[in-house]
């Protein structure tokens, strides 16, 4: 009767390890570089930080005209708050006048 034995392939041992690897490689790349991975969560931060900083700016602008449109539509409109829109629109001035520009924007 005829045996055979099979000498055991070195190359089967490295399998598992290699499959390992490769797995672990991929998701270990994603985590870090994917849509959803710590340099995309560093981006989405920084674009959050900018957008809240332009709603600041955004609400103090807005709070600055509430109160400017509060004066002139009370009711009694005061004439110093007209003329000064006024001159400012106009771009003009009294000879003996001293101008300071002060914008919102």
């Amino acid at each position: 009767m005829w045996t055979r034995h099979h000498k055991k392939k070195k190359y089967g041992r490295l399998i598992l390890p290699a499959v390992t690897i490769a797995f672990l490689s991929y998701f270990g790349y994603h985590s870090i570089h994917g849509d959803y991975g710590l340099k995309a969560g560093q981006e989405f931060e920084r674009i959050r930080r900018e957008r809240a900083s332009e709603l600041d700016k955004l609400v103090a602008q807005r709070t600055v005209l509430e109160k400017d449109v509060s004066l002139l539509s009370d009711g009694s409109l005061d004439e110093d708050i007209i003329d000064e829109k006024a001159r400012y629109q106009l771009n003009m001035s009294r000879p003996d006048e001293i101008v300071i520009f002060n914008t919102y924007f």
